[in-house]
């Protein structure tokens, strides 16, 4: 038996940031957003303009780092509990969505405990206070659909996922105007990181019939646009913005693997992006995979038109098409050409594989994979080394 779940409502279009007047009835939202590019947009006016409209009072934190941390969590909560809200927004990439996430569970259970809420799962029940929207402004992590929130312990070094289907927000809203506002290299980081959901989510143990689907679309979607969004092309934009979403359903449902357990412990200690890390460690993960599940990365390796008559070609297609996406969006091939010196990686990597062991994401890949095993992919990934074990 599986559980498959969604937002109640998704909006998708140009101008999709209007149907926020569906809230009419609601008393107050309280906004949360990252830096100032949301701002700078005009989104952020648009978001309390249409709040306002419908009668509904506003306060706004904005400032959200990336990689937020717990301490940042704890301050909106606090924020949250003296405003009352019954509507939580949150606006922006990654980091603020997840960062509001985890204030909504705050907000709602004030004296739980960070440690209480780190076991995958493991929520008491959400929406006793106030119901949850995201609008996302990146075409990558795709958190506006997901059961996932990260949140970094910056006094351990460590990336924890959230993990409960409580998180999933109630409401989804895809402006397909906002990813317009994206950089290149951000373009290119998110979009490799929908790429990666989308795999993993396809040959993760929990994948299902409801999931192959979506992930699969995903695949065929990125491997069309991602090139053509990277250099600015307006539909291919929006085409990602949606692909990344479907991507965001697969794995939410169908969840991932070890490819994102080294790159959460990797982001809290070199600081990579979490992205560009994806699509640098993407390539040496399907390596590791492929023992175990071949003939799932040769589906998709079919459904983005590559060539090979095996299966062994087929995945050898897959990973070399990885490597070629990565040298035409600007990314590293490995971490060391990345610029991690080699007296950090060597001092941090027993550590981080060790923590990616524990990781929420890591039962759930194909082939088990233990922190020396981990620890060997981690190397390869580092010195640009085949995984040939």
């Amino acid at each position: 038996m599986f559980r498959f779940t969604l937002p109640r409502d998704i909006y998708v279009g140009y101008g999709a940031i209007e149907k926020l007047s569906v809230l009419k009835g609601h008393k107050k939202a309280f906004i949360c957003t990252g830096g100032h590019s949301m701002r700078r947009g005009g989104f952020l006016e648009k978001v309390e303009d249409t709040l306002h409209s419908v009668g509904i009072e506003t306060r706004i934190m904005e400032g959200i780092e990336p990689d937020p941390s717990i301490e940042k969590v704890k301050e909106g909560a606090a924020l949250m509990d003296t405003f009352k809200p019954d509507v939580i927004v949150a606006i922006g990439g990654g980091s603020p969505i997840d960062a509001a996430k985890a204030m909504w569970i705050f907000y709602e259970y004030p004296n739980i405990t960070f440690d209480e809420i780190k076991t995958p799962f493991s929520l008491p029940p959400l929406r006793n206070k106030a119901i949850f929207v995201a609008i996302p402004s990146t075409s990558g992590t795709a958190t506006e659909v997901t059961a996932f929130s990260v949140i970094t312990d910056y006094s351990t070094g460590i990336k924890y996922p959230l993990a409960d289907f409580n998180l999933t927000p109630d409401l989804a809203i895809l402006d397909l105007d906002i990813p317009l506002t994206m950089p290149p290299k951000l373009t290119a980081h998110t979009g490799m990181d929908a790429l990666t959901h989308a795999t993993e989510a396809y040959v993760s143990t929990e994948a299902n019939g409801f999931t192959d689907p979506l992930a699969k679309q995903a695949v065929s979607d990125i491997f069309d646009n991602i090139l053509e969004s990277y250099n600015g092309d307006k539909e291919a934009r929006g085409k990602m913005h949606i692909a990344q979403c479907l991507a965001g359903m697969a794995f939410s449902n169908g969840l991932l693997g070890i490819t994102h357990s080294l790159a959460h412990k990797i982001g809290a200690v070199f600081h990579i992006p979490h992205g560009c890390a994806n699509a640098i460690l993407l390539p040496y993960v399907i390596q590791f995979n492929k023992k175990a599940c071949m003939s799932r990365y040769a589906d998709l390796a079919r459904v983005a038109g590559l060539p090979g008559r095996t299966d062994a070609q087929l995945v050898l297609s897959y990973e070399e098409a990885i490597r070629e996406l990565d040298r035409k969006l600007n990314i590293p091939l490995n971490l060391k050409e990345y610029g991690i010196d080699e007296k950090l990686y060597l001092e941090h990597k027993d550590s981080i594989a060790a923590n990616a062991e524990l990781d929420a994401c890591t039962p759930e890949n194909p082939r088990k994979a233990d922190a020396e095993a981990l620890g060997k992919i981690l190397e390869c990934a580092y010195y640009g080394k085949t995984v040939n074990f």
